[in-house]
């Protein structure tokens, strides 16, 4: 899944992008490079982010969507937690609902994403983008989220969304401590996946991997640690992986898999 922000201050790539034109130009580069679907993103969700009003999301992220889908087959997730945005994107061409709030943040939230009919990715999130890294805090972070994650999944399906249609994100960065919460998360997916809904992880260029790395590395210096995170899940057996870096992912996950068949 390749990252498609059409936003001025999402933490790795704000006002990159700042028309559909120089937008579409980024997603026709990743789809170049091997995304199997763009995550097209109008609202920036990093530590301190300010809400984006609903109409100018809608505008942000249309015409985009609208642009890309007139070319192009490829897959199309909605990155946003507002049913409104949701049902504007399904209607101009997306496919897939990626929301961080796990359909909690509007009261028809739920009934949306049933009636829309689209998959639907629940992220896991302690808190709000403003305030989620002001003191997260948790007793066992892999079973606490495990057991939201599955929570959130039953309230899809007793809105009606159908299983197959259900995604779960444990939200690395969203609400976890860089070292305390994430780490073990990222080390125990399987715990995850064995829930019996696919996964994505999005780990990309968080945070995380510059505490680990050390030297105040930013954004764009965390390839290497990307790569890593994105391996682990693939090893957990994770469905997909959300990236900034969408060929240098491909490769090391098709060099990896190449490895692993060869053992067999």
């Amino acid at each position: 899944m390749g990252v498609t922000n059409v936003t001025p201050d999402s933490f790795s790539d704000g006002g990159r992008h700042p028309d559909p034109s120089t937008a579409l130009a980024h997603a026709r580069r990743l789809i170049a490079d091997g995304a199997d679907i763009l995550d097209v993103g109008g609202e920036s969700t990093r530590p301190g982010a300010e809400p984006v009003p609903e109409a100018e999301e809608i505008a942000r992220v249309i015409p985009l969507i609208r642009a890309i889908r007139a070319e192009s087959a490829a897959p199309i997730s909605i990155d946003t937690m507002k049913p409104a945005v949701a049902r504007a994107a399904v209607a101009a061409g997306a496919t897939m609902w990626n929301d961080v709030a796990a359909l909690r943040y509007a009261p028809d939230a739920l009934d949306t994403a049933a009636e829309l009919g689209c998959d639907v990715v629940l992220m896991h999130m302690q808190g709000e983008p403003r305030t989620m890294q002001a003191e997260p805090r948790y007793e066992d972070v892999v079973e606490e989220v495990a057991a939201f994650l599955l929570d959130r999944a039953e309230a899809a399906l007793a809105a009606g969304v159908r299983r197959e249609r259900i995604w779960l994100d444990p939200g690395i960065g969203f609400g976890k401590h860089m070292i305390r919460h994430n780490l073990p998360l990222l080390a125990r997916l399987d715990r995850l996946v064995g829930l019996g809904f696919p996964v994505l992880l999005g780990a990309s260029r968080k945070s995380f991997i510059g505490a680990v790395d050390g030297g105040g590395r930013g954004p764009s210096e965390r390839l290497g640690g990307s790569l890593a995170a994105a391996l682990a899940g693939a090893a957990a057996g994770v469905a997909a992986v959300r990236v900034h870096d969408v060929r240098e992912t491909v490769q090391a996950l098709r060099v990896w898999a190449a490895i692993r068949a060869a053992a067999r």
